[in-house]
């Protein structure tokens, strides 16, 4: 078999995987339009009711990720956690707080952020009401570095560590707090309101890329079988 018709064959397929790939990144560019588009909704909808316990099982990202809700209940004193954390306040600390309520368990809120060197306001006591965005817990590993508990150095918001840590058993998710909730004064105490909704949408770039290397592989294939035609 003439080996130009082979190595052709080979560009044609690879070629077809590339279509293929392109196809994908397509598909992945709708959901992602469709995941913004979803969380755009939340955080601008008004709040609801947190979670109750029966419904933890069934928290994911497409469904929950930056809902706007709002919860009842009480801060556990003396079990703050801070989580290295750098913002649009410059580098500092996140104030995570549990707050206890009367049906929806006992929830990880992130009072906000303060400042290196600041002391964080202590958390109110009493019955609160408090509002914000509903967050899933960071996992260990990965871009961020190891949790220490031992030492009590925190780089991710990880909620099962924080609870096992604080001997609290703790709702899957944590809470963003809103801007000047109970908790989150402000000022020098924890700053509220402050996530960033932002997610990397690069699938377009991606399928015009796959694309591309489709055209040129289907370009290679034909010069090489026109290669062969043009000699004596």
């Amino acid at each position: 078999m003439n080996w130009r018709w082979v190595f052709s064959a080979l560009l044609l397929l690879a070629g077809a995987g590339f279509i293929a790939l392109g196809n994908w990144q397509l598909d992945r560019l709708d959901w992602k339009v469709a995941l913004i588009d979803r969380v755009e909704s939340r955080v601008h909808a008004d709040a609801a009711p947190a979670p109750l316990p029966a419904e933890w099982p069934d928290i994911r990202v497409d469904s929950h990720e930056y809902r706007h809700i709002f919860l009842k209940g009480t801060f556990l004193q003396n079990r703050d956690t801070r989580v290295l954390a750098v913002s649009e306040e410059g580098s500092g600390y996140w104030v995570m707080t549990p707050l206890q309520t009367a049906e929806r368990g006992t929830v990880l809120i992130n009072r906000g952020f303060v400042g290196q060197g600041t002391e964080p306001a202590t958390p109110p006591s009493g019955t609160v009401t408090l509002r914000g965005l509903l967050r899933l817990s960071e996992p260990k590993g990965g871009f961020l570095r190891e949790n220490l508990p031992a030492a009590n150095r925190w780089y991710s918001r990880d909620v099962a560590a924080i609870g096992e840590y604080h001997g609290v058993k703790l709702a899957p998710y944590f809470v963003d707090a809103a801007a000047d909730q109970p908790g989150s004064p402000g000022g020098d105490g924890p700053i509220g309101g402050l996530t960033v909704i932002q997610f990397s949408n690069t699938h377009r770039v991606y399928a015009l890329t796959w694309y591309t290397l489709a055209l040129m592989a289907a370009g290679a294939a034909f010069f090489v079988l026109k290669s062969r035609r043009s000699q004596p």
